[in-house]
């Protein structure tokens, strides 16, 4: 079935899903996403920081709909594919995202809230990423 996330645990994670709200340590100064309970670094505590949404793409695939995880496998079957990137966070982060349409590996980037998939009749919310100054398709 892929990826199954149940209500509660989706619900629980709406901060990061929709806010795009990470963890920033107040001992080094290392911003997480996703956030967890404790710096990666040095075990300290995280505060909850609103990250920008603007990044850049580090690199970038096509998922076609023979390569699409369950949850995705409508999207891409009714689309032909979507793209994928590695985005790099104006905070530091790096993380695993859709895009809203192709980008090259160092375009900027900024999350925008989008539908995702629907899971056990829930239509489930995240972001996905579009090109800074390109309107989606």
């Amino acid at each position: 079935m892929g990826a199954h996330i149940t209500a509660p645990m989706y619900r629980r994670s709406l901060p990061q899903r929709l806010r795009l709200e990470g963890g920033r340590c107040g001992a080094c100064g290392v911003t997480q996403f996703p956030p967890r309970a404790a710096c990666p670094r040095c075990r300290g505590p995280l505060e909850p920081v609103r990250l920008s949404g603007r990044g850049q793409v580090v690199a970038a695939t096509f998922i076609t709909p023979a390569g699409a995880p369950p949850e995705f496998a409508g999207q891409a079957r009714q689309t032909g594919g979507y793209w994928v990137a590695i985005v790099a966070l104006a905070e530091g982060p790096c993380i695993t995202a859709q895009l809203t349409q192709a980008a090259a590996p160092g375009a900027p980037v900024m999350a925008v809230v989008r539908r995702l998939y629907e899971e056990d009749g829930v239509v489930r919310y995240g972001f996905k990423f579009a090109p800074q100054g390109v309107g989606d398709p």
